[in-house]
């Protein structure tokens, strides 16, 4: 603490006073004692000071890089880092993500940024602080502990989103069947792939059949083969997915759509590991794994009488659910950037970022169609964007005009009604969850109504009103002078 301040080589004026405390805080001797790399940068995103710990990871000296800029010393596959750090500044809010840095030996450092804004005794923000954390041994202990092989494409830090991460270790190392349920373009695709890839199957076939794409007619052919002449145009054997699955993974999306017949021949294969080909008299052993995924919702299917209950608890021995994108707050901001920096890079396009207006059209949208639609919506803007800010002009019209909510995936529970419990009025299932809003109003107006209630109950107080929404106070401030209700 008692040692004399080293000269910059970045001008004074770079430097808030409110930082050094007028010279009775030594910062870098504060900054040095924290376990991660350390980053300050100005307004202009020019180095203040960095810490020993990110001297060691990047192999620059903090002396020499002072008033360098920040894109200068950490680089790796996430862009400029000017861009997140300009979000930064612009919104006020933290950010957090995730990538490879290259550091001056040209190695790569997987690593977690959190960046925040800087700011001085009067809530002014002149720069940024730069917390980067070195995640190289975590992923290799989720390697060895769990043996799960990190699918780059699942990506999150949302609450819910690290319970799945934690469940796939789990159905890796087991044979059972899984049943992956969710709305339409939540990923399930990619959860099944990657429990298989960390499996002990990772080296046989991942096959994928879609029961709700192929006519009913065809797909028992195409589950289970059939013998040359089992009908008309059958002139040779064919395989079928189960067989080229063997020793692997066979992958039934849309598991709902099968017919009933189907049903009976699929809990044979569970049951008994074997089954007949179509058209043929000799049964055939199997040893596939079988991971089922679904929109729909199969208890309901059940209580209908359109899918066999046995078959259901035959499937759903390993449960995993995902969550909508709009249950996904806390993970929106990343996946956007991370489709954007990878549509961009693809299509050779320097795009830097989205406008302010871009991104309060982004975030009030409902995304009924989920991360799927998010990444199409992106790659049309990437495609359509002349400039290197992506404005409100460039993203979809249908973004303008914002969709009801859609119903959302219930899943099952042992408490629901039956299909006898009726509705007096409307003849229709008794429901224990809240009526969805319906109406002409978009989500603009909506989202106003429910800040209104908010700062009701709680008579005026943002503080306590931000915790009731959720959200931080930085945000509420947002919306509320968004809305107009200062």
């Amino acid at each position: 603490m008692g040692r004399k301040k080293t000269t910059s080589s970045s001008p004074e004026s770079h430097r808030s006073p409110d930082l050094f405390l007028a010279g009775k805080l030594d910062l870098s001797c504060f900054i040095d004692s924290l376990p991660h790399g350390v980053l300050l940068l100005d307004s202009e995103h020019r180095v203040l000071d960095f810490n020993r710990f990110l001297e060691a990871m990047t192999g620059y000296n903090r002396q020499d890089a002072k008033g360098v800029r920040g894109e200068y010393i950490i680089r790796g596959n996430f862009g400029a880092i000017t861009d997140p750090v300009g979000r930064v500044l612009e919104s006020d809010e933290s950010l957090v993500l995730e990538g490879d840095c290259i550091n001056q030996n040209r190695k790569k450092i997987p690593i977690r940024f959190v960046i925040s804004p800087l700011k001085d005794r009067s809530a002014r923000t002149f720069g940024t602080v730069l917390v980067l954390e070195d995640i190289s041994l975590l992923r290799d202990l989720d390697d060895k502990v769990h043996g799960l092989y990190r699918h780059d494409k699942i990506i999150g830090h949302s609450p819910r989103i690290k319970e799945i991460l934690e469940l796939l270790p789990i159905a890796a190392r087991t044979d059972s069947s899984a049943l992956i349920t969710g709305e339409t373009g939540t990923g399930k695709d990619l959860v099944a792939e990657s429990i298989h890839n960390a499996s002990k199957r990772a080296r046989h076939p991942f096959i994928k059949v879609n029961c709700g794409a192929i006519p009913e007619s065809l797909l028992e052919s195409e589950l289970f083969g059939h013998v040359r002449g089992a009908f008309t145009g059958a002139d040779r054997d064919k395989p079928g997915m189960f067989r080229l699955a063997h020793g692997g993974t066979i992958f039934l999306t849309e598991i709902g759509d099968l017919s009933l017949p189907l049903q009976v021949k699929l809990l044979t294969v569970l049951d008994d590991k074997e089954f007949f080909p179509v058209g043929g008299s000799k049964k055939i052993k199997v040893d596939a794994r079988i991971i089922a995924a679904t929109h729909r919702d199969l208890g309901e299917f059940v209580r209908l009488g359109k899918f066999r209950e046995d078959l259901y608890y035959r499937l759903n021995v390993l449960r995993i659910h995902l969550p909508a994108l709009r249950e996904r707050e806390d993970d929106f901001r990343l996946l956007l950037d991370y489709f954007l920096r990878e549509i961009s890079t693809g299509l050779n396009k320097k795009i830097r970022g989205f406008s302010a207006a871009s991104l309060e059209l982004l975030s009030a949208y409902r995304y009924p169609g989920n991360i799927r639609e998010l990444r199409n919506i992106v790659e049309y803007a990437v495609n359509v964007c002349p400039d290197e800010t992506i404005q409100p002009e460039h993203l979809p019209k249908s973004l303008l005009a914002v969709p009801e909510t859609p119903p959302p995936f219930i899943p099952d529970s042992g408490d629901r009604p039956t299909p006898t419990e009726r509705d007096a009025a409307g003849d229709r299932p008794q429901e224990s969850h809240p009526p969805l809003m319906t109406g002409p109003a978009g989500w603009g107006e909506v989202e106003r109504a429910m800040i209104l209630e908010a700062l009701t109950k709680t008579g005026g107080s943002r503080t306590r009103a931000a915790e009731l929404l959720g959200w931080s106070r930085s945000k509420l401030w947002r919306k509320i002078k968004n809305h107009g209700l200062e």
